[in-house]
């Protein structure tokens, strides 16, 4: 198996377009391609795919390049454009048209700033500081306001448009550290804006079932993916009142026995753990030969197997939270989005 190709965040090529601009901006040159430092001393180099220049100010792009990871971004032309600010003001950010705007507490930037998190403004910062301090960034993603409804944005009150992330500047494919940290950052949006109750829903109808069954509002449901394990434990270092874990019979069997990693590509359901579920059974020996979680769960015929998954599911997660003083449930749904199972 060949090894997959990494990328680079759309930070990184913020940072390179933002160096470019400022060369151009000082020297009446464009480096192409142009070469920026990221952390842990990596160098890395971008080919500009835009440039434009006027008085007193400077604008390059870079197409982002998430090599193998599936990205929402890949392919989307950073923006940044570059003046020079009054003496002192330092670096201020701007959100040009694409990029969102926090208007939500809880998240690593003010309200009212660009959502431009802390990783890349150091970043940009970092490979200004050849030219001086006082400068204005304006970032923009054409196209990026559509592109932000693929993501979590909207319910973390980032309006507008994308986020420009990352921490290192390198994507890893399939690392999937995005999704996590949007995971992250949407509890600290709950815990900020007095939440009490989040539900974590490994799909769209899990997370419509959820949301019914509890009553909750969009904001407390966090799309987890796979990510329970990355749920629980953050929500064991930053907690809440009370935690919902909801999901579809094939992930929650996975659950149940023990898995926090529910993606396909890193766990199988456990057909034989199923079947050991209905005890020692004619239900059990039906269950035993099914092939798919979808097949055991017909095979069940009225055994209550969705439950039993609730239940099972629910002393897992538990352990994984480790807290006693948080109030859990677990709440299982079939392909239909009905709920066959719910324990607390």
């Amino acid at each position: 198996m060949s090894q997959m190709r990494k990328g680079w965040t759309t930070g990184a090529c913020a940072a390179a377009a933002a160096k470019a601009a400022a060369t151009f901006l000082r020297t009446g040159q464009w480096p192409d391609p142009v070469t920026i430092r990221l952390p842990k001393g990596v160098q890395a180099q971008f080919h500009l795919a835009a440039t434009e220049g006027g008085a007193g100010w400077a604008m390059a792009g870079v197409v982002k390049d998430a090599g193998d990871d599936p990205d929402v971004t890949h392919g989307a032309l950073i923006l940044a454009r570059v003046e020079q600010g009054p003496p002192g003001c330092g670096l201020i950010f701007k959100a040009g048209q694409g990029v969102g705007v926090a208007t939500l507490p809880g998240l690593p930037i003010a309200i009212g700033e660009p959502a431009v998190t802390p990783g890349p403004r150091a970043q940009i910062a970092a490979n200004l500081a050849e030219f001086g301090q006082d400068f204005i960034v304006t970032l923009s993603i054409p196209g990026g306001e559509a592109l932000a409804k693929q993501t979590m944005n909207a319910r973390l009150g980032v309006v507008g448009g994308l986020s420009i992330l990352g921490t290192t500047g390198v994507v890893t494919p399939y690392s999937n550290a995005a999704w996590i940290g949007a995971v992250h950052r949407a509890v600290d949006v709950a815990r900020a804006n007095g939440l009490d109750h989040v539900a974590g829903a490994t799909g769209d109808a899990s997370e419509r079932a959820v949301g019914e069954f509890h009553g909750l509002n969009e904001r407390a449901l966090i799309d987890i993916g796979g990510f329970a394990g990355a749920f629980l434990k953050y929500l064991r270092r930053n907690p809440v009142r009370r935690v919902t874990l909801a999901g579809g019979f094939a992930k929650m069997s996975k659950l149940a026995a023990g898995g926090l990693d529910l993606h396909s590509k890193q766990s199988s359901v456990d057909v034989a753990f199923l079947a050991g579920l209905a005890g020692d059974s004619a239900v059990s020996a039906r269950i035993a030969k099914a092939v798919s979680a979808a097949q055991a769960l017909e095979l069940a015929q009225g055994y209550p197997l969705g439950q039993r998954v609730a239940e099972r599911g629910l002393l897992a997660a538990r352990a994984a939270l480790s807290r006693s003083d948080v109030l859990m449930d677990v709440l299982v749904v079939d392909r239909a989005g009905r709920v066959i199972g719910h324990a607390s």
